[in-house]
């Protein structure tokens, strides 16, 4: 049986073009998911999307969502609160992904340790910038 793992041969054949590209359009599409998780004035417009009148800024339905944007729009947008909500994803979602994953590939703990607890920190880095800037 064939060992899997990197070596100095298999790691000089690497595009690392096509690697860091990848990493980036990957990222990218975390982050776009993570700005969900941690701005909750979305899941406002999601709750109301689908009442008459949501997209006519005059109607009575544009107009309470203008004014609840107004007073709480900013609500909740702290690099702190973007944090928390970036470990929750890290802990709810990437742990038990990659865990499983792992658990069926024969790692060990240490791995899932080690893996778990970089995109804990990786996300919850991503969540408090995502939401203090948005």
């Amino acid at each position: 049986m064939k060992e899997a793992g990197l070596t100095t041969e298999s790691l000089a054949g690497a595009n690392m073009l096509k690697i860091f590209g990848f990493t980036y359009i990957l990222s990218v599409l975390a982050a776009f998911i993570l700005q969900f998780m941690v701005i909750h004035q979305f899941g406002v417009y999601s709750v109301l999307a689908d009442q008459p009148g949501i997209n006519d800024a005059t109607s009575e339905m544009g107009l309470y969502y203008a004014d609840f944007m107004s007073k709480y729009g900013n609500t909740f947008h702290t690099f702190k609160h973007g944090v928390f909500h970036g470990v929750l994803a890290g802990i709810f979602f990437a742990l038990p992904v990659l865990g499983i994953n792992s658990l069926f590939d024969r790692k060990s703990f240490k791995y899932i340790a080690i893996n778990a607890g970089f995109w804990i920190v990786t996300l919850a880095l991503m969540g408090g910038i995502i939401c203090q800037f948005s």
